[in-house]
């Protein structure tokens, strides 16, 4: 038997909903065409937060319930107007992920069970070279959004030290991201050194607060400032995106002024339409102003001149990266074989338990 559908109108596209009824959030019972429809209503600001960028899918087919896929490669049987960019990956592979260039592609996209958009932070013109930053502030074991927020307003402060102009979202979860448009003549290892800069001297401003430390062990209970959110194919939410939890939350686009009294839970997809209605994208100038990370990167090269800070470790996932100190954590490193190395020594794997 064939399964039931609707047919959605999006501008001159006519999308194929299957399975409308399907519940996709438990806690309030909303369906699968409740989320395409949420995604129609937020249309302006989910368009800008894709637009012209590789997306990865969180897919959901039997709902937020069950089995989570992660999609980087386009789904099959997709329509010929849903358009696509070639990306590689650390390990030197490649796809074709989806490239949203109008919001037909999200409503097709949530028709293929996509619950959570994850763009990179490069457009399709220029695939290597990132034009924005992302300060990802999250929450470690002992701490949430209260804390997030109070340093949030500090990492405001250092931007605009800087001449920086910071866009705040809540995550969606216990967290919160901080967007800068920046200029797009660097790659993806001086992103992450700029972003790496930044959140040091965050964490030179408030020590008691925040952390820099990647492997857990090192944190405590401080707000981590993940640097390696922009790292290549890393990726974070989009502005607008749902989270894949039973009540549905939204990772919101908020102002500096309205973010100390926000709460994570406000922001829902049976709340955010109304929001959207009154006040549309409240991030609709991110596009206005680009930074130049330059002051950054000079940061950089003063932090290991005159702090002894130097690279800190990638992801697992990615090739060892020249300068980068041992990628093992500090509770595991054999003592017997290891001594430090010296400034530009090339680490071996036999150093390492």
């Amino acid at each position: 038997m064939a399964s039931p559908f609707v047919e959605v109108q999006v501008g001159s596209r006519t999308v194929k909903v299957t399975n409308p009824d399907r519940v996709y959030f438990p806690e309030r019972g909303e369906t699968k065409l409740d989320l395409v429809n949420y995604y129609l209503s937020v249309g302006a600001g989910i368009e800008r937060a894709l637009r012209e960028r590789p997306c990865m899918l969180h897919r959901y087919p039997e709902g937020v319930a069950g089995e989570k896929i992660y999609q980087k490669r386009l789904p099959k049987g997709a329509p010929d107007w849903v358009e696509t960019v070639e990306v590689s990956f650390p390990s030197g592979r490649t796809a074709d992920e989806l490239c949203v260039t109008e919001l037909a592609a999200v409503a097709w996209a949530v028709q293929m069970s996509t619950v959570e958009f994850h763009p990179w932070h490069t457009r399709r013109a220029a695939v290597e070279r990132p034009d924005e930053l992302r300060i990802d502030l999250d929450p470690q074991p002992g701490t949430g959004f209260t804390e997030a927020k109070a340093v949030a307003l500090v990492v405001n402060e250092v931007l605009g030290e800087l001449g920086a102009i910071g866009w705040p979202k809540t995550s969606g979860n216990r967290g919160i991201h901080i967007y800068v448009r920046i200029e797009p003549t660097h790659g993806f290892r001086e992103v992450r050194r700029a972003a790496l800069a930044l959140a040091r001297e965050v964490e030179r401003r408030i020590p008691e607060q925040v952390t820099t430390a990647w492997w857990k062990e090192e944190r405590g209970e401080q707000i981590f400032i993940d640097f390696n959110q922009n790292a290549k194919d890393r990726t974070i939410a989009a502005a607008y995106s749902v989270r894949g939890f039973a009540h549905g939350p939204v990772s919101a686009p908020v102002t500096w002024a309205e973010l100390p009294a926000v709460e994570t839970n406000d922001f829902t997809i049976a709340t955010m339409p109304a929001r959207f209605a009154a006040l549309g994208d409240v991030h609709a100038g991110i596009d206005d102003r680009y930074f130049d990370i330059q002051e950054l990167l000079d940061w950089s090269e003063r932090d290991e001149r005159d702090h002894g800070q130097g690279d800190a470790p990638y992801p697992p996932n990615f090739p060892k990266q020249d300068g980068e100190p041992p990628r093992v954590q500090p509770s595991k490193i054999n003592r017997a074989n290891w001594s430090e190395p010296a400034p530009g020594d090339r680490v071996e794997p036999h150093a390492l338990e």
